[in-house]
C-alpha cells in the first residue's frame, strides 16, 4: 500500500490526544487501588491506579494543589479527569482533576495521616489554645438548621442562660457543599467589625460514621478553626466521636449539648456567685467598721489617760503653788475646755465614719439587689422572646408571631394578635 501522508511523532500524538478528548469522561469516575504513590518537587503527584479484579493499571498524574485529601498506597479511590498521551514520553496517563476516598479503610488511613501532619505542625498544642469568655454576649453558631444538634444547643443554652444573642450561619455539615459552606461561615464571622463579632464560635453537628464526618476532618476546615481570630468550641455527635476539628479547637465539647454548657454559665451559679460576693463584701465592711471603732476607742482611752494625768499634775501644782491658784484655775479651765473640744471633734469624726460606712454598705446592698434579674421581673416587668431572640420593638413581630414571656415566677407562651404604635406616656 502506498503511503498517502507522512506526519511527525508530535503530530501523531496530537491526533491521539484529540481522539481521546472525544471520550465522554464528564460524570464518570474510575475506581481502583492506589499503588506507587509519589510526590515530586513538592508539587507533582503521580501514582498508579490498579484494578482489583484483573491485572490492569493506569498511571495517574495531578498537582498537590488539586489533591484535597491525603493519599497513600493501598487506598481505594474514585478519580475524575481525562486521558492523555504525554508527548515527551509517548505514554498514556490519566490527568486527575479530583480524588474521592472510598470505604472506611481509606478514610481511616487518610484521617491518621492528616492527624499526624497537623500534630507535627503544632495545631494541637495546648499552649496555643485560648480561653472562652465566662459570660458571652454574642455566640456565633455554625451548624445545620435542620440538624438535631441545632435544637439541642439552643434548648440547653436557653435553659442555662437566656438572653444571649445567637448569630446562626446555617451550613451543610456533610455532603459536597459542607466544606465550602463551613469555610464561608468562618470567613463571615471573622470579617465582622470587632464590636459586632461573636465572643465565641461554636461548630457542631450530630454523630456519624467517619465518612459522614469528612467536613470536620477536612484540612482546610481544621486550619480555619486554628486561624480563627475568635475562640472556637467544637462539639461533634456523641462522646465516642472525634474529629480533627476537635483537636484543633480552643475548647472541645463532647456533644452539641455539652457545647452549650461550656459556652454559657448556669444562671443559678451566677446567683450564688453574686450572693457570695455580697456576703464577703458585707463581712469586709463589718470588719472594717469594727476595726475603725476599736481604733477610736483606743484614742478615747488615750485621751482619758491624758486627762487623768493632767488632772493629777494640776492637783500637784495647786498644792505646790497655792498662791498661784487663780492662775492655775484658769489654766485648768482652758485645758479642760480644750480636751472637751478635742473629744467632741473625735466623737463627731467617729459618727461620720460610722455613718459613711453604713451608707456605703446600704448603697452596695441596693446595687447588688438591683443586679438581680428576678427582682426586676418581680416588679411587673417581663422578658419577651420570639424564636429565642429578645423582642425590643413592636416592629420586630407581626400578628400571629408566637412569643415566650418570662415572668418572675415562670414563663408563658403567647401569640401576637395585633400590633400598635406606642403612644406617648406623658
Amino acid at each position: 500500500m502506498a503511503i498517502s501522508a507522512i506526519i511527525s511523532v508530535s503530530d501523531f500524538l496530537s491526533l491521539i490526544n484529540h481522539a481521546l478528548r472525544s471520550i465522554p469522561t464528564d460524570g464518570m469516575a474510575i475506581e481502583g487501588e492506589v499503588v506507587d504513590f509519589k510526590v515530586s518537587q513538592g508539587k507533582w503527584v503521580t501514582f498508579d491506579l490498579k484494578d482489583e479484579k484483573v491485572d490492569a493499571k493506569i498511571g495517574c498524574f495531578m498537582t498537590t494543589f488539586q489533591l484535597m485529601v491525603p493519599l497513600a498506597a493501598g487506598m481505594k479511590v474514585h478519580v475524575k479527569g481525562y486521558p492523555k498521551v504525554a508527548e515527551k514520553w509517548g505514554k498514556l496517563s490519566f490527568n486527575v482533576q479530583s480524588v474521592e476516598l472510598v470505604g472506611e479503610g481509606a478514610y481511616a488511613k487518610a484521617y491518621a495521616a492528616l492527624k499526624e501532619k497537623l500534630r507535627l505542625e503544632g495545631l494541637f498544642d495546648a499552649g496555643r489554645k485560648r480561653q472562652i469568655p465566662r459570660i458571652p454576649e454574642r455566640i456565633g453558631l455554625i451548624t445545620s438548621s435542620e440538624a438535631a444538634a441545632y435544637g439541642d444547643f439552643l434548648r440547653i443554652l436557653q435553659n442555662r442562660f437566656g438572653g444571649v444573642t445567637v448569630l446562626h450561619v446555617p451550613v451543610h455539615v456533610q455532603g459536597q457543599f459542607a466544606v465550602a459552606e463551613i469555610l464561608g461561615a468562618f470567613a463571615q464571622f471573622n470579617a465582622m467589625p470587632p464590636d459586632e463579632r461573636p465572643d465565641v464560635l461554636v461548630l457542631t453537628r450530630g454523630g456519624g460514621a467517619l465518612e459522614d464526618l469528612h467536613a470536620f476532618n477536612d484540612e482546610q476546615v481544621a486550619r480555619a478553626v486554628f486561624s480563627s481570630a475568635i475562640p472556637v468550641v467544637v462539639g461533634v455527635g456523641h462522646e465516642r466521636d472525634e474529629s480533627l476539628c476537635d483537636f484543633v479547637a480552643d475548647v472541645r465539647a463532647s456533644t452539641p449539648s455539652n457545647a452549650a454548657e461550656l459556652v454559657a454559665p448556669d444562671r443559678r451559679d451566677i446567683d450564688r456567685s453574686i450572693m457570695y460576693a455580697y456576703e464577703r463584701m458585707a463581712g469586709r465592711l463589718q470588719y472594717e467598721i469594727g476595726r475603725r471603732q476599736a481604733g477610736i476607742d483606743r484614742s478615747i482611752a488615750v485621751l482619758d489617760r491624758s486627762i487623768s494625768r493632767i488632772s493629777q499634775d494640776i492637783a500637784v501644782l495647786l498644792g505646790r503653788f497655792s498662791h498661784s491658784f487663780e492662775r492655775f484655775r484658769l489654766m485648768l479651765i482652758q485645758t479642760i475646755d480644750h480636751v472637751a473640744r478635742r473629744q467632741s471633734m473625735i466623737e463627731e469624726a467617729t459618727m461620720r465614719l460610722i455613718t459613711q460606712a453604713r451608707r456605703r454598705a446600704a448603697e452596695i446592698e441596693r446595687l447588688l439587689m438591683s443586679l438581680d434579674p428576678m427582682r426586676i421581673l418581680s416588679r411587673g416587668y417581663a422578658i419577651v422572646r420570639s424564636g429565642g431572640q429578645i423582642v425590643k420593638k413592636a416592629l420586630e413581630v407581626t400578628p400571629g408571631t408566637p412569643l415566650s414571656i418570662q415572668l418572675a415566677d415562670g414563663a408563658v407562651e403567647a401569640q401576637v394578635m395585633t400590633r400598635a404604635q406606642q403612644e406617648k406616656l406623658l
